[in-house]
């Protein structure tokens, strides 16, 4: 028998604030790889922000091999790049960006870690989300993003009011979704994404995810990055379904 989904939400919810709490053993050399050379002189933070889907139904509504905590409606909120940005275009990611200088005043003045300022003041300004509505968990460990020089802090948060959102600015982002979770951990939905730069090549977990909000279905794939925090933070919370990480697919072109 499942949990209901209000149990299996606040099930959700106290997994992700002992996570945040005990912190998150992820993979550094498995992002190092891109740039190992990278002095690494930028400071960014990005939300990692899970919640109760509103209208966006999980494709994977009859898939059983998730732990009953992982609930129908449970998400995540991710955003695609905008095509025309200089770095990283076109490619999923969570919301957030580089840590401004009065992120810092504002931290002090609060007493939290300027990640927290940095990841919702970013948030709010992609997605339009209401930061009053996002109870913030806790921070995973800050982690490298050397292909871009920055050094990046995850922010984890639990959406406990969630606000409508969408695209505030076309020149940043193409699209705005709240991704269920069952979907990214279906195992038809995973695969190995590859990219090669120069002689080498980098590989990562991949996300296939098909968004059906509003009149259009969207079809995009979350790698690199993204994709390595999700999913060890599904494996520290051994949500994992075993998947097949033999099945090797190029990564989608980005910017």
């Amino acid at each position: 028998m499942h949990n209901t989904p209000n149990t299996a939400a606040e099930q959700a919810r106290d997994a992700l604030a002992n996570l945040a709490a005990g912190k998150l053993d992820v993979n550094i050399d498995a992002l190092m790889r891109y740039a190992p050379n990278s002095t690494l002189s930028k400071e960014a933070a990005v939300l990692v922000l899970f919640g109760v889907l509103d209208d966006e139904p999980s494709a994977s509504a009859d898939f059983d091999g998730c732990p009953e905590c992982v609930g129908e409606n449970l998400d995540v909120l991710l955003l695609v790049r905008a095509d025309t940005l200089r770095s990283h275009a076109g490619q999923p990611a969570f919301p957030g960006g580089k840590i401004d200088p009065e992120d810092y005043e504002l931290a002090r003045q609060q007493g939290v870690p300027v990640g927290r300022i940095a990841a919702l003041r970013e948030a709010a300004e992609e997605t339009g989300l209401d930061p009053a509505g996002v109870e913030i968990l806790g921070e995973l460990p800050t982690l490298p993003l050397a292909v871009s020089d920055f050094r990046v802090t995850p922010v984890l948060g639990w959406w406990a009011s969630p606000t409508r959102v969408g695209v505030v600015d076309t020149n940043e982002s193409a699209l705005i979704a709240r991704v269920p979770v069952r979907d990214l951990l279906n195992p038809a939905n995973r695969h190995t994404a590859y990219v090669k730069r120069g002689r080498i090549t980098h590989k990562t977990p991949a996300f296939e995810v098909v968004h059906s909000g509003g009149d259009a279905r969207v079809e995009f794939t979350v790698w690199g990055f993204t994709a390595i925090v999700l999913d060890k933070i599904f494996d520290a919370l051994t949500w994992t379904v075993p998947w097949d990480a033999s099945v090797l697919k190029p990564a989608p072109a980005s910017g």
